[in-house]
């Protein structure tokens, strides 16, 4: 069985309410809790899944965390995006490994820390935010899972642009993204992915004219709804509740028009079509 090593990202799981605490495992330190106290040394050296207890005689399991959980453990200082939000991005994005990515807000730094992990050691993210705060924060979070050297943090406003250029993959996560449009289109290399998030529909409106006038084609937006599930075999059915509206999800591509006085669309133009874009396969 895998042995519990010195620096390792462990999370203890109570056996009784399904608490779970997060952190990296140190020779000498120990784990104070309101269920009582871990010392690193007793927990080093022992197997992954096994059961142990703090001094208060509080039962936990030893796990490695999920990506997963990890996100919804991180200390924060707004709002996250939600990890429903954050796997469906890697996807959409095309978030691989070795991909380069640029994004704006960094905040606490969720999605920052999800994607550094799919791009790999050959890939890097780049995130711009104007609070240094933030930025301190998510590079905190960023070294508890030894990222930092996977992402670049930069502290500016984005309206002077982005150093990056020829991106394959880019992601917006500010108040008012379609103000910054242009200098996405410019980071973006053609065909390349451009997703944003904002909570209201009246963003969700603006967004969607700017992609529009910069030449965005195949936009799509869509909110992903989340239901749990009771897990006790007797009463199985819906939980009580459940994680609803976080946000609106926009994604499109940047292309380049053989006649740009085609690029801009309306209702009244005849090649102009429905949001969803749905690929049907031929067969």
């Amino acid at each position: 069985m895998a042995l519990v090593a010195a620096g390792d990202v462990i999370q203890l799981r109570s056996r009784r309410d399904r608490k779970a605490f997060h952190f990296r495992l140190e020779p000498g330190r120990r784990l104070e809790t309101h269920k009582g106290i871990f010392e690193h040394d007793n927990v080093i050296g022992c197997s992954y899944g096994q059961e142990i207890t703090s001094h208060l005689g509080e039962s936990f399991f030893i796990l490695r965390p999920s990506t997963d959980d990890l996100l919804r453990t991180i200390r924060r200082k707004s709002q996250i995006i939600f990890p429903k939000d954050v796997g469906f991005i890697l996807l959409k994005l095309a978030i691989v490994p070795g991909k380069l990515v640029v994004e704006a807000g960094t905040g606490s730094g969720a999605l920052t820390l999800a994607m550094a992990q799919a791009v790999g050691p050959q890939g890097h993210i780049v995130s711009y935010d104007v609070r240094e705060d933030m930025q301190n924060l998510a590079r905190r979070n960023l070294e508890l899972e030894n990222l930092t050297d996977r992402v670049t943090l930069k502290q500016r406003d984005i309206v002077e642009g982005f150093d990056e250029t020829n991106v394959q993959s880019l992601f917006l996560d500010v108040p008012n993204p379609w103000d910054y449009l242009g200098v996405a289109r410019a980071a973006l290399g053609g065909g390349g992915h451009f997703g944003a998030l904002v909570p209201t529909a009246n963003q969700v409106i603006e967004l969607l004219d700017g992609l529009n006038q910069e030449a965005f084609v195949y936009p799509e937006v869509l909110e992903i709804l989340m239901r749990y599930y009771k897990t006790v075999p007797a009463r199985m059915r819906p939980d009580d509740r459940m994680v609803g509206h976080t946000g609106y999800l926009v994604f499109a591509r940047p292309v380049e028009f053989a006649h740009p006085k085609r690029a801009i669309l309306d209702e009244t133009d005849p090649d102009y079509e429905s949001t969803n874009t749905d690929i049907d396969n031929e067969r």
